[in-house]
C-alpha cells in the first residue's frame, strides 16, 4: 500500500492548495494503512522562470515513474507575453499529450450547504450530480495543419483543424459507458453532426460501440449546442456526458458553475487502465489572490480524493474525505468564494486544518488507527 505520487504546485494559488494536501498526505501516512511518498516538482509559469521551458524532460519522466501526478495550477499575466509555443498552459498540454491521459472526468456536483450559491434557482440544481467524460488528446487543440499565415496586404488566416480516429473515439467512449454503469446508467453523447463530418463520425462511432458492448446502458445523441442550453434549463437529466475535446472545454465550464463556485471542483485525467494519471482543481491560478490566503483548497483536496478512488483503488479513504468536506460545509465553515450569511469565514490554510479536525473525529469514531 505505498504509492509514489508526484506533486506540482504551479503558479498563482497553486502552491498554497497544495500545502494543504500535503497536510492530509502527512495525516494518511500517519492515521491510515496507506503511505504515499510525495515529491515535487515545477511546471507552467514556475518552470519558465527556473529553466526556460514550461515542461522540462526531467519533470515529465518524473511524472511516468510516479503512480500519480498532482497539479495545482498554471499560468498568469506574468508570462502572458512568453512565445505562445512555450507558454505556461503548454506545460499542462505537454503532460497530458505525453501521458496519453485521452479521459479527462470533470464532476459537477452541488453540495447541500451550497446551492444558494448557484445562479440558478434551488430547485433546478438540487441534487445535481453529472460527470462529465471530455476526450483529452485529440480533436481542434492538436489537429494538424495548424498556425497563423500571412495573406500580405496586412491580412493573416488562423487555421485549426479538428480531426479524430476511430481509436479515440472509442477508447474515450469505453470510459464514459464504463462509469456510466457505475452511476446511474445513461450516457448523453455530444457533438455536431450537423455541420461537422468529425461529429458524424464520432455520433456513428459510439452508436456502434453502445451496441457491441454496452447495450445495458440508456444512451442518447444530443448536438453540443442543445447540450450547453439544457444544462441552464433542466441539468438533472443528465448522468454522464461524453464529448470531444472542444465542446469538453466549454460544456464542463458551463456545468462547473452551476454549483456555483470553481473553488470546490475537482478534475482526473486518465489514461489506460495502469497508467499514470493526472488530478487538478477546475479553478486556475487566480493571481489577484495568490499570497492572501483566501483559495478555497477544497477542489484540490477532492481532486487528491479522485486520485485516491481511481490510482491507488481507495474509495474508503476517498469516501472519508468526501464526506468530511460534506460535514465542513454543513457545518458552515467557509473561505471567501463561497461566504454566505451566517457562516464562519476562513482561510486557505483553515480550511485545510478544519479538514483534519474533521478527519480526526471520523478516526476516532470507527478506529481506523
Amino acid at each position: 500500500m505505498t504509492f509514489n505520487l508526484h506533486i506540482l504546485p504551479g503558479d498563482g494559488i497553486g502552491p498554497e492548495v497544495m500545502a494543504e494536501v500535503e497536510k492530509l498526505v502527512k495525516w494518511l501516512n500517519a492515521k491510515t494503512d496507506i503511505k504515499i511518498k510525495t515529491v515535487q516538482g515545477l511546471v507552467g509559469g514556475a518552470s519558465i522562470d527556473a529553466y526556460g521551458k514550461p515542461l522540462t524532460a526531467e519533470t515529465l519522466d518524473a511524472c511516468k515513474k510516479s503512480d500519480a501526478v498532482l497539479l495545482g495550477a498554471v499560468g498568469g499575466p506574468k508570462w502572458d507575453k512568453v512565445d505562445y509555443a512555450i507558454r505556461p498552459e503548454a506545460g499542462l498540454l505537454g503532460l497530458r499529450k505525453e501521458l496519453d491521459l485521452f479521459a479527462n472526468l470533470r464532476p459537477a456536483l452541488v453540495f447541500d450547504a451550497l446551492i444558494d450559491a448557484s445562479t440558478l434557482k434551488p430547485e433546478i440544481v438540487r441534487g445535481l450530480d453529472i460527470l462529465i467524460v471530455r476526450e483529452l488528446t485529440g480533436g481542434v487543440y492538436f489537429g494538424e495543419p495548424r498556425g497563423i499565415e500571412d495573406l500580405g496586404n496586412g491580412k493573416r488566416r488562423g487555421v485549426n483543424t479538428q480531426v479524430y480516429t476511430t481509436d479515440e473515439i472509442l477508447r474515450v467512449g469505453r470510459v464514459a459507458f464504463e462509469l456510466a454503469r457505475k452511476r446511474r446508467n445513461k450516457v448523453t453523447s455530444c457533438e455536431k453532426a450537423n455541420v461537422m463530418e468529425s461529429g458524424k463520425l464520432w455520433r456513428e462511432e459510439i452508436t456502434k460501440l453502445h451496441a457491441a458492448e454496452y447495450a445495458d446502458v440508456e444512451l442518447e445523441h444530443m448536438y453540443a449546442d442543445n447540450c450547453a442550453m439544457q444544462l441552464l434549463r433542466r441539468p438533472s437529466q443528465f448522468d454522464v456526458i461524453v464529448t470531444d475535446n472542444l465542446f469538453g472545454d466549454i460544456l464542463s465550464d458551463e456545468a462547473a458553475m452551476l454549483t456555483g463556485s470553481l473553488g470546490m471542483l475537482p478534475s482526473a485525467s486518465l489514461g489506460v487502465k495502469g497508467s499514470t494519471a493526472l488530478y487538478e482543481p477546475v479553478h486556475g491560478s487566480a493571481p489577484d489572490i495568490a499570497g492572501q490566503g483566501k483559495a478555497n483548497p477544497l477542489a484540490t483536496i477532492l481532486s487528491f480524493a479522485m486520485c485516491l478512488r481511481y490510482s491507488f483503488d481507495r474509495g474508503d479513504l476517498a469516501g472519508m474525505i468526501e464526506s468530511a468536506v460534506q460535514k465542513i460545509l454543513d457545518g458552515g465553515t467557509r473561505t471567501p468564494d463561497i461566504m454566505a450569511p451566517g457562516c464562519k469565514e476562513t482561510s486557505t490554510a483553515g480550511m485545510g486544518d478544519a479538514l483534519i479536525s474533521e478527519l480526526d473525529k471520523s478516526v476516532a469514531l470507527k478506529g481506523v488507527a
